[in-house]
């Protein structure tokens, strides 16, 4: 019985601990009704942005998305009308950005990109 007590005081103590430090960096999700969009912004844990766009009140994505990752780094840029997937996407990683192309919410082309010290070459 005296094991199983200390047991829970431990947990329970790092629970507490684990709580104190989250609210030190840990950011909440924010949504701000903007015209007739919500304007999303979303976070990693440790309080840096993870996505940012627009969705409709219907709950529709719409507009430009971004997303980046745990470090702040920018991973892809997206855009949506009304929940379907349109125009240029770009997804970034390392030296390399992948080109996409959506048309009526089809992947139509695809490009990858990569930086080659001070020129840029085009993969097809």
């Amino acid at each position: 019985m005296k094991n199983l007590i200390t047991l829970l005081v431990i947990v329970m103590a790092a629970n507490i601990s684990f709580a104190q430090e989250c609210k030190k960096t840990c950011k909440k999700d924010s949504y701000v009704l903007n015209d007739n969009l919500i304007e999303a912004t979303l976070f990693h844990d440790n309080g840096v942005i993870a996505q940012k766009g627009y969705y409709t009140q219907e709950n529709k994505l719409h507009g430009n998305w971004t997303s980046y990752d745990i470090n702040g780094n920018k991973t892809a840029e997206a855009e949506y009308f009304n929940g379907e997937k349109t125009g240029t996407w770009y997804f970034y990683q390392g030296d390399k950005i992948r080109e996409v192309t959506y048309r009526n919410s089809k992947i139509a082309k695809v490009k990858t990109w990569s930086a080659d010290d001070t020129r840029v070459v085009s993969f097809r």
